[in-house]
């Protein structure tokens, strides 16, 4: 079922129904989550100061999914950001060193000790 959000209310009231409906207590659905009772409470009566990831892992967690409708003009803009973001990302990975090289490093700075 498709349902208009137009405050955090809303999506915090919508949580609860779902949470309630699927016979689920707060406190496990924080447990699986891996946040606090408090939290969860926060995100069901609307708090605005709740993190956005945290809200997102609460309903996927409930199997509530979230989308946007937005003008089509506005797609290849959000396609290029989409993919400027993604290559930072790897670009950000592949400056790390991997497990593998750090342990290494260790075993030598280790050896030479």
């Amino acid at each position: 079922m498709k349902y208009h959000i137009n405050s955090a209310s809303d999506l915090g009231h919508v949580l609860k129904a779902v949470r309630r409906t699927a016979k689920v207590r707060i406190d496990d659905l924080s447990e699986t989550v891996g946040v606090s009772k408090q939290t969860t409470t926060n995100v069901e009566q609307g708090k605005v100061t709740v993190q956005l990831g945290t809200v997102l892992r609460l309903l996927s967690e409930m199997g509530i999914t979230v989308s946007v409708d937005f003008p089509e003009a506005a797609l290849p803009a959000l396609l290029k950001i989409q993919q400027r973001a993604q290559g930072a990302a790897e670009a950000a990975r592949s400056s790390m060193p991997s497990r593998q090289d750090t342990s290494g490093m260790r075993e030598t700075a280790e050896g030479d000790g």
